[in-house]
This record gives structure tokens, sequence and C-alpha cells, in this order.
């Protein structure tokens, strides 16, 4: 079964098995996580979740992803800015897809 859920303000096609990487969320590693923002399962779409639609994922770990580096200036004019950023995330493993 496949199913499009929303977390962090992006969508994500998954499926059992699926590892995600996902905006941060609440949890400790080994914690169960449900995703009820399904916005299709099993060929049903929603208007717009499903209505008793449930994705079940395990939380594995949380980390920090690669530094970006934000680097601006102006040309001529002596001026540099140099930013760098790291977001955080969390990994997580689908478990089960239900629709009732």
């Amino acid at each position: 079964m496949k199913a499009i859920i929303e977390t962090g303000g992006k969508q994500y096609y998954v499926e059992q098995g699926t590892v995600l990487y996902v905006e941060k969320l609440d949890g400790e590693a080994g914690s169960t996580i449900v995703f009820d923002k399904v916005l299709m399962a099993d060929g049903k779409t929603g208007r717009p979740y499903v209505e008793g639609a449930v994705v079940t994922a395990e939380l594995e770990k949380h980390g920090k992803s690669k530094k970006i580096i934000i680097f601006k200036y102006h040309p001529k004019k002596k001026y540099r800015k140099k930013q760098g950023h790291r977001q955080p995330y969390t990994k997580v493993v689908i478990k089960s897809i239900e629709v009732k």
C-alpha cells in the first residue's frame, strides 16, 4: 500500500519500509510517530485529507545535515558577509499504512 503524507510543510510519497529525512519532529529515538495528514492512501484521495487514514512510523534518530555556506557581497563596496547553516532533521522509517 502506498500513501502521500504531509509533514513539515512538505509532501512525501511513502510505502512500508520507506526511510525519510523530514523536518525535525518532537520525540526520542525509538518512539512511534503517527502521521494523520494523509493526502492519498490506497488509491483514495482526500479533500484535503483522507478520513481515517493513518501512517505509523518509527523515529530512528535526530541529526543535522551538511553545512551550507551563504556568502553575500556587493561589488566595489567592501561588503562581504559569510554565514553557515545546518538544517536539523529527523530520520523516520515507515512501519504501516492503515485506511479505515
